[in-house]
């Protein structure tokens, strides 16, 4: 894991390091991100269990919704965790703001927990 950034606006994102479309998920952001991914710092969750529970985040639930930790050490989990990783991508703020509204949030918190569900039992990881 590269050392953390000094700055007080990063965010550390926890991510299923041993999923491959949650690899290419990360490198794409990276990609649109720009200048902004350099106030993420991303951790790969695998075999981090005790590393997750001193965060207070449950292993289990580290595999089935993103998780991100702000620059006050609050954890943000699910749609509020994407919301606040796509918030420091220009390309990417509109889709923050969109993925929060009352009517599409729960809509698309269902599709979200699906495709996961999907994915993990697919590969045999499902919690």
């Amino acid at each position: 894991m590269p050392p953390a950034k000094e700055s007080a606006s990063n965010i550390r994102v926890f991510y299923d390091g041993a999923c491959p479309s949650c690899q290419r998920d990360r490198r794409q952001y990276d990609r649109l991100a720009g200048r902004g991914s350099d106030q993420v710092e991303w951790v790969d969750i695998t075999g981090k269990d005790e590393e997750l529970k001193a965060k207070g985040i449950d292993p289990k639930a580290a595999l089935q919704e993103l998780h991100v930790e702000d620059q006050d050490g609050v954890i943000h989990s699910e749609l509020d965790a994407y919301a606040l990783l796509m918030s420091r991508a220009p390309l990417l703020k509109p889709l923050a703001w969109l993925i929060t509204l009352p009517l599409i949030r729960p809509l698309l918190s269902r599709l979200y927990h699906r495709m996961v569900t999907k994915r993990l039992e697919r590969t045999g990881r499902m919690p």
